[in-house]
């Protein structure tokens, strides 16, 4: 399986903005930069008119400079040891690389390794999704978390004391990874399925649904969202704009559920709902 690899300079106020759109046109994996990002996509997955719409849509504004190239699957481990730093979220969770040291003021620590994977909590979305899940109670809950990249909000799940944990991503070198970094965090008979939604079938209701993905997927899959949170419980969305929220908001209703709390960074949003 081969990458193709595409390092952008950019402004740095654009940065966010090209990643959610080579998202949007299927760009699986970003590194950001000093200068810029690092982006990824598999090769038999790039579009050039779809990629180089996105290009022409900001060549000007962002003052866009871009080195093409290709590369096979690598360990990313040494890349982001250059690059990744701890957060905190708020002050109860510390999410860290197992090359950084612990802090035991935290009540919850994360550990994550990434490799081509998106969710450390350096996004805006990740990190706005972690403190929702903060204030809702996982304690002997069910819960999955859908195309969980890393497993981040998984691992917060099992943090908070969710009795049972599910997750999947479409990308095997996330779900790699996800595995990878549950047994960092003592979640070992927990496995992270491939596929889409449609494709993993999850059985059954759950208390608590986490969906951190893009606004197309998520207005496609809310239906089936809706089968799977149970009356009363959660859905947590994320991966969208702030101008977006009327549009997820708004399909979200339609299947029933009740918006109970948003939050939005750099333009970002997430979202909690209620089932109905």
């Amino acid at each position: 399986m081969q990458y193709l690899e595409f390092k952008i300079n950019c402004k740095e106020d654009f940065r966010e903005i090209l990643i959610a759109e080579l998202a949007e046109v299927g760009f699986d994996s970003f590194l950001e930069t000093d200068t810029g990002l690092d982006a990824y996509i598999e090769e038999k997955s790039f579009s050039r008119e779809s990629y180089q719409e996105v290009v022409n849509r900001y060549q000007d504004a962002a003052d866009l400079e871009i080195t093409e190239g290709m590369m096979e699957k690598v360990n990313w481990n040494e890349e982001w040891e250059k690059h990744y730093d701890p957060i905190a979220v708020g002050e109860e969770v510390y999410v860290r690389a197992s090359f950084h040291p612990a802090k035991s003021e935290f009540k919850h620590e994360i550990l994550i390794n990434p490799k081509m994977s998106f969710g450390t909590g350096h996004h805006a979305t990740t990190f706005l999704m972690l403190s929702h899940q903060l204030t809702i109670d996982h304690q002997g809950k069910r819960v999955i978390d859908i195309g969980a990249g890393t497993g981040i909000l998984a691992i917060m799940a099992h943090k908070l004391g969710a009795s049972e944990v599910e997750a999947f991503d479409i990308d095997e070198w996330c779900v790699d990874n996800g595995n990878e970094n549950f047994d960092l965090n003592g979640m070992k008979d927990v496995k992270m399925g491939l596929g889409t939604v449609r494709e993993v079938a999850p059985q059954g209701t759950f208390d608590i649904v986490l969906a951190n993905i893009n606004k197309n997927v998520l207005l496609d899959e809310l239906e089936i969202y809706a089968s799977l949170v149970k009356k009363q419980g959660n859905l947590l969305l994320s991966g969208f704009y702030t101008h977006d929220i009327e549009d997820i908001h708004e399909k979200a209703k339609s299947v029933g559920f009740k918006l109970l709390s948003q939050k939005d960074k750099d333009n970002w949003a997430a979202l909690i709902f209620e089932k109905i």
